[in-house]
């Protein structure tokens, strides 16, 4: 019977300390071995038992898997039944496992640290050539002003600056990178941040890890640069946009900084609107705002576009 083996595997302990450090956040195999004083094959064992029964979710970013809970809905009514029938040395045991919690959100801090330490000249460098990350901001919420942001992908996330602009004010967030370094370093930021809400996610832009037609708001920030195929990346996003919904890609302008290319992996040297416009129009969105930043060697564009094709469902929602 499945509603036995879902009793089954709370009817444990650890099990039990597992739910409620999962509460507050994400965390490997390792990360709550360390936090439980246990070892990581049987953790892991434990881990399985509540995978099985649907309570947990694993997620692979690289060598790293990462538990979550199950959706909301299915949680929820077990953390009811914990918060009202534990008893004192229960929940005290659950207070002391949260607090050692602190020391892998440090260490997670420590590793982004020296990880922004060893990247900040390059960072820093590629910034001086073009107008402040503040004006680039403040266009980007210009554009993103004129209605509700709904569900929210940013593509190539990052350290997931844009999740930490912009996740407050929508409904869902989603942040998808390739690199799973880059995703514990947003994690770190995101926290620090006080945005608990975002969803973090390892992805190819060419391959998103999303169904159709199921998001409101695309930004791809700084990132269409990098890819080998920038109209196959525009022409994904379309597929997972919604009818009437928008697709933010913010680059540079095209240029001649061919040291960009040599020493930062820079794969396209800035884009004309000509060819973003057709990239869209390609993909099924219009074109229907270009904003110019000028101000440095580089200028910044930020291009919006609109999908077509609304459903019937979809416009009910809206």
């Amino acid at each position: 019977m499945p509603l036995s083996g879902f009793f089954h595997a709370l009817a444990d302990p650890t099990r039990l300390r597992i739910m409620a450090l999962l509460r507050g956040m994400e965390l490997s195999v390792g990360e709550l071995a360390q936090v439980l004083g246990q070892s990581q094959p049987r953790v892991s064992r434990h881990v399985r038992i509540l995978s099985d029964s649907g309570l947990v979710g694993r997620r692979k970013e690289g060598s790293w898997v990462y538990l979550q809970l199950a959706s909301e809905e299915r949680s929820r009514p077990v953390f009811d039944l914990i918060d009202k029938w534990s008893a004192d040395r229960e929940r005290a045991l659950f207070e002391a496992d949260a607090s050692r919690l602190h020391a892998v959100r440090a260490e997670r801090a420590e590793a982004a640290r020296r990880y922004f330490e060893a990247h900040a000249a390059t960072w820093e460098s590629i910034r001086s050539l073009h107008v402040a990350d503040v004006e680039v901001e403040q266009a980007i919420e210009r554009l993103l002003a004129d209605e509700p942001i709904g569900a929210l992908l940013d593509i190539g996330t990052g350290t997931g600056r844009m999740l930490e602009l912009f996740a407050p004010r929508a409904d869902t967030a989603i942040g998808i990178d390739r690199s799973s370094e880059m995703l514990r370093l947003a994690r770190v930021k995101l926290q620090e941040a006080g945005i608990d809400g975002a969803s973090l996610r390892q992805g190819d832009m060419y391959a998103l890890p999303l169904g159709d037609r199921s998001v409101d708001s695309i930004i791809l920030h700084q990132v269409l640069h990098y890819a080998q195929q920038p109209g196959a990346a525009i022409a994904e996003a379309s597929r997972v946009l919604r009818g009437g919904g928008r697709l933010l890609v913010i680059d540079f302008a095209a240029h001649d900084r061919e040291e960009l290319r040599e020493q930062d992996a820079h794969l396209r040297l800035g884009f004309a609107d000509e060819a973003m416009r057709g990239w869209f129009q390609a993909a099924g969105v219009t074109l229907d705002r270009t904003e110019r930043l000028e101000g440095g060697e580089l200028t910044v564009i930020i291009w919006r576009g609109r999908k077509a094709g609304m459903t019937e469902t979809e416009r009910k929602a809206a």
